[in-house]
């Protein structure tokens, strides 16, 4: 073999240890990156899942330590069971001697010393009204008979206090069925069975349709419209929730999906008066309306996340950004588009949105591989980012949503999955929520509901 062959060889031999070298290096980058992900766990603090993951119960909010001490603040009133000007039953208590000399004190006059209340219900039982109908005959030959009230129509059924507790205890505490039967029998003296409350139920969620279209018809002329989603199982099948709310109104719908379908099936036209609030899925985003507004509570979370994983300077900076906009929003309910401190902030989102930014971040694309995603996610909703600054009935985050599909998880965590009357709960969970939005009274909402018609059709 010639020496120049030798060197050619040598030379084939070098390349191909410096091909696997690299490809050894760039390994080793993507298991470091996946042991950090491993190590530096996502929490409701750095990420958009809920605090019942976290494995610690430490504070996951995203406020930041009070001085105030804990507990009751200074100034705070408490309050306590108060006595009652209208009692219901005095028993007035004195001596019938005194037990010194044996003195019989029954003719002796008396003056109230002191009193005391002792509040309580008494045993609950059934109260069964029974309707005859009678008839009678005319002097003429006519045979008259009275008429049954409306809605009594069964020989027994049940009347609007049972049926208003049947749903008030089942949609609004979320007590299961078998316990619910458990109440009614042990507490309330009467045997109801699971039929009985299933059909209570349904009837109660069919008088409550026409409240639930005007509801969704308020929410479709509302200012601003937070809209979310969140999976539930029903019958062992992932299915969805869906919600569209603002402070006074929500509207929840079940479906058996997560696409932009079931937004084109509620509302075909979108929601073109309204600012929607959403968390940046995409079918969300996609809904034809006046404006766009993401959740910076979720975006501040995603921050942390890169901060902690990613370390690098503009995640920090815009996690400032974002900090900065809520405290601005916090002093002023909306601002002109013009406003000095407000065309500040939509200055800086654009600086730091720049593709010189990006361009020093594709420099270490495997370093900044999650920073990348979500900086290409801000360029693309960046009309949404500050959106809540210029408008006042528009908030910087979407935890209503959250808040509402907060009772869907309870309900979840104590019956375990809906096997029926998903439907049902959507829409009673939409007038209950919207009634305790507005201050009404969740009982004397239901109990409208079912007085309808004063009774169901349903016998124990």
């Amino acid at each position: 073999m010639s020496d120049q062959e030798k060197i050619e060889e040598l030379e084939s031999k070098l390349a191909l240890k410096d091909e696997l070298l690299t490809k050894a290096l760039t390994e080793l980058a993507q298991l470091k990156a996946l042991l950090l992900d491993l190590a530096l766990k996502k929490t409701s603090k750095n990420s958009h899942l809920p605090p019942s993951v976290d494995l610690t119960r430490k504070n996951q909010s995203l406020r930041g330590k009070s001085d105030k001490p804990v507990g009751g603040q200074k100034g705070h009133k408490g309050t306590t069971l108060k006595m009652s000007a209208t009692p219901d039953e005095v028993q007035q208590l004195y001596p019938s001697f005194c037990n010194v000399c044996g003195q019989d004190l029954k003719d002796f006059s008396f003056e109230l010393l002191s009193k005391r209340q002792v509040t309580d219900i008494p045993p609950i039982v059934p109260f069964i009204t029974e309707y005859q109908c009678l008839k009678t005959t005319c002097t003429c030959g006519k045979v008259l008979c009275g008429d049954f009230p409306e809605g009594v129509n069964a020989p027994t059924q049940y009347g609007t206090n049972v049926q208003s507790l049947v749903v008030y205890q089942s949609y609004y505490q979320f007590i299961p069925f078998e316990r619910l039967q458990d109440f009614f029998k042990k507490v309330c003296n009467l045997s109801i069975g699971k039929g009985t409350i299933e059909n209570i139920i349904r009837r109660t969620a069919a008088k409550a349709t026409p409240i639930y279209e005007t509801i969704k018809e308020y929410v479709q002329n509302s200012v601003y419209v937070g809209a979310d989603e969140t999976s539930f199982k029903c019958n062992g099948t992932k299915n969805w929730f869906w919600v569209w709310q603002n402070t006074r109104l929500t509207y929840l719908v079940a479906a058996d999906t997560r696409s932009k379908v079931v937004i084109e099936e509620e509302f075909p036209d979108g929601l073109p008066d309204s600012i929607v609030g959403s968390d940046r899925l995409a079918a969300q985003l996609s809904t034809t309306s006046k404006g766009k507004q993401i959740c910076l509570a979720h975006l501040l979370r995603d921050c942390n996340y890169l901060i902690e994983s990613e370390k690098n300077d503009w995640t920090s900076q815009f996690k400032t950004l974002l900090q900065d906009a809520i405290i601005l929003k916090q002093l002023a309910s909306s601002y002109s588009k013009k406003h000095e401190k407000a065309v500040e902030i939509e200055q800086k989102a654009n600086k730091l949105l720049e593709n010189d930014y990006l361009d020093t971040l594709l420099k270490e694309p495997e370093k900044h591989k999650k920073t990348i995603t979500f900086f290409k996610g801000m360029s693309q909703c960046r009309e949404a980012l500050f959106t809540f600054l210029y408008y006042k009935d528009v908030p910087f985050h979407n935890n209503g949503s959250e808040s509402a599909f907060r009772m869907v998880k309870v309900k979840a965590k104590i019956s375990g999955q809906f096997k029926s009357l998903q439907n049902e709960f959507a829409i009673l969970r939409s007038v209950i929520d919207t009634a305790i939005k507005n201050g009404q009274s969740v009982f004397n909402a239901i109990k409208a509901l079912v007085q309808f018609f004063p009774y169901s059709n349903v016998a124990g």
